[in-house]
């Protein structure tokens, strides 16, 4: 489900890994891998997909929660955190090549309060993010968010009082006014004004175009990839249009990216609930056809193919899934939940950070999957 805006093409690393946990590796002292920068860093589920497809390494991060830090400090320990990214001085930040982050997605999110991409809220801080990319000009920028982008408004500022598009538009303005005003009854709906309430993915485009980048996006979900689940992301990646060249010497070149519509005919990744499904494509996802034994069959019932292929693509076994607490009854495991992100063991539930199961559980609902990245930017990369 590719949607290019429009397209820049550049080697930007190796070709992402078959299999297995992604790994951070330790930055040294004469370094010459590219600079990432990591706004919303959360546990850095996004930084280590940068990092494995671009070659590169994080110098600094900014997470403004402070146990869910600790984990990003403990993997990245060379990098500063710089912190809350309203209060950033990005004239005395050291620039990077990659920018990436995924902004909050609670106002954006279909089962969040839906109130946009708007001042004020906190996917409003989106609008920092683009603050940092004007600043420090990334030759790359690299945002993942959830589906509700694509559907949720983003609104500039209030509509100026006294705009009466009866009087700026009357009927009667040019002969072929009526027929225009039937195909855009608003002209103002196409986003020509700063004021008018657009799609929060249709915002970010639009800022990353006004800051002079290309850019293309994806949306997919984690199952593609062969995680037991469906979580459906948004990926974007955004290049320069004046890249730095003497700066990266990265080989630059362009095409055509052609159309790209899918086997369901209108550029959908996953079809709807009341279509069949694609067997054929059922069949491309990682891990093959899975047959699990009969004692995975016991303990997992209809999800024991699903388990056992994410098992064989992570190299580790399923923990297990529930806590039973007497208070509480079952509740979700983080280990559990931390497996389901492709992550090593540990990454998030390691007892030495001091997260509460609530916290861990947090972290790992709002990070990013890394396999699930590394796919959709080796894609984007062309």
């Amino acid at each position: 489900m590719t949607s290019p805006a429009s397209s820049s093409r550049a080697d930007l690393g190796r070709d992402h890994r078959a299999a297995g946990v992604l790994i951070h590796e330790p930055n040294t002292d004469e370094d010459e891998r590219l600079r990432v920068g990591s706004l919303f860093s959360g546990y850095g589920g996004l930084d280590l997909a940068v990092e494995e497809v671009s070659d590169a390494r994080t110098a600094w991060f900014s997470e403004i929660n402070e146990p869910v830090a600790r984990v990003f400090a403990h993997h990245w320990p060379d990098a500063p955190n710089l912190g809350d990214i309203t209060t950033i001085d990005w004239s005395s930040v050291e620039p990077v090549d990659v920018l990436c982050g995924d902004f909050p997605c609670q106002d954006v999110s279909t089962v969040g309060r839906m109130a946009g991409l708007a001042p004020g809220t906190r996917s409003g801080l989106w609008a920092h993010m683009a603050t940092a990319i004007e600043a420090l000009q990334p030759e790359w920028v690299v945002i993942e968010n959830v589906r509700g982008l694509l559907s949720a408004t983003a609104t500039r500022g209030a509509k100026p009082k006294g705009d009466d598009d009866e009087r700026r538009n009357p009927a009667n303005a040019t002969p072929g006014a009526a027929t225009l005003r039937n195909l855009e009854p608003e002209p103002w709906d196409m986003g020509d004004e700063p004021a008018r309430p657009l799609r929060a993915l249709g915002a970010v485009l639009g800022d990353l175009a006004d800051l002079r980048y290309d850019t293309r996006w994806i949306g997919l979900p984690a199952s593609a990839i062969g995680a037991p689940h469906p979580r459906f992301c948004i990926f974007i990646l955004a290049h320069r249009a004046v890249p730095h060249t003497a700066r990266l010497g990265l080989s630059q070149g362009r095409r055509d990216a052609g159309p790209r519509a899918g086997t369901s005919g209108n550029d959908r990744a996953e079809p709807p609930s009341d279509r069949p499904r694609d067997q054929a494509r059922a069949a491309s996802i990682p891990g093959g056809d899975v047959r699990a034994d009969r004692g995975v069959l016991r303990g997992w019932g209809r999800y024991a193919g699903a388990i056992t292929r994410w098992e064989r693509i992570t190299g580790r076994p399923a923990p297990a899934p529930a806590i039973l607490n007497d208070d509480m009854g079952h509740r979700p495991a983080p280990e559990f939940v931390e497996w389901l992100m492709g992550l090593r063991e540990g990454w998030v539930t390691d007892p030495a950070f001091g997260l509460t199961h609530a916290q861990q559980l947090a972290a790992l609902g709002n990070g990013v999957l890394p396999r699930q990245a590394q796919a959709a930017l080796a894609v984007l990369r062309g």
